[in-house]
């Protein structure tokens, strides 16, 4: 099995169907089933069992899947480590992180880097999902969890304190509310992934049992419009809520744990100069912020 025939019968057990192998390869359906049947008879065995529900795999595929993805580890090594000795400024770099930072602060950071290095092409994702930077997912990440997978490096850039916050016009109609009331009487907007995991839900470490959650988001970027929007009252980092322009309420109350943002990237690559030279740009826009 070399290594293209590696990927290919990877992808297709990650994916379950051809159709979908061959959107997730960049190829058509037509040349994965025929490098998989080129695959299996040079095996002299059948690697999937074709099913009503996709593709399953066979007792010698299973036994396949261990060598296929030894392969794919050690090519992700020999991309990674063969380019972290890359000294040109020029080329690709993936960056992945979500839409808030993306447009306050990645993205400025992208005019910079254009500006100095021209010939830097970066690739950007946003989304709340984490990329695997091991597998070349991403060079580097903006998030705002740290991550604790080997071969990782990470670098705090900030740790904001989160503020509760609404716009005149939403305190104009409703009035701000009152402190032990779990938000009686008035409308909130959420940031869902920290709701679902917090213990107690809660808004500045008050609880929300008695308000509405009128709306819900998977984006603190949408938080921060609705907020805006004058849409209820939400919680956001108190520098974007202050520069926004929106009115904080009880400013002595803040969540427990701040938001944090980490920069990561894998230790193989963070000394490629068109890596280096990104993650450089973004730092300097985030202490230019604090």
């Amino acid at each position: 099995m070399n290594w293209d025939d590696a990927r290919i019968f990877l992808a297709i057990r990650r994916e379950g169907t051809l159709r979908a192998a061959a959107r997730a390869l960049n190829l058509d359906q037509a040349t994965v089933g025929r490098r998989l049947a080129t695959l299996e008879h040079s095996l002299a065995a059948t690697l999937f069992l074709r099913t009503s529900k996709g593709y399953a795999l066979t007792q010698a595929g299973q036994i396949a899947v261990k060598h296929a993805e030894n392969m794919e580890r050690a090519a992700h090594d020999l991309t990674r480590q063969t380019q972290g000795l890359d000294k040109r400024l020029a080329g690709d770099v993936k960056v992945t992180t979500t839409d808030a930072l993306a447009l306050e602060f990645v993205i400025p950071a992208i005019e910079r880097l254009n500006a100095k290095h021209p010939d830097v092409c970066v690739h950007l994702s946003t989304s709340t999902k984490l990329l695997n930077l091991a597998k070349r997912e991403a060079d580097i990440a903006v998030r705002t969890v740290r991550p604790r997978n080997p071969g990782l490096v990470a670098r705090q850039l900030v740790s904001w304190e989160m503020g509760l916050f609404a716009s005149q016009a939403y305190l104009d109609r409703y009035g701000e509310p009152e402190q032990g009331q779990a938000f009686a009487g008035h409308e909130l907007v959420v940031y869902q992934p920290y709701i679902d995991a917090a213990r107690v839900p809660a808004l500045a470490g008050e609880p929300l049992h008695g308000g509405r959650i009128v709306a819900r988001f998977d984006s603190n970027l949408s938080v921060r419009a609705a907020i805006k929007a004058g849409i209820g009252i939400g919680e956001i980092p108190a520098s974007m809520g202050a520069s926004d322009g929106l009115i904080r309420i009880w400013p002595s109350c803040r969540r427990e744990t701040p938001y944090e943002v980490w920069l990561v990237t894998h230790e193989d690559l963070r000394r490629t100069a068109r890596i280096r030279a990104t993650i450089d740009e973004i730092g300097e826009r985030f202490r230019i912020d604090r």
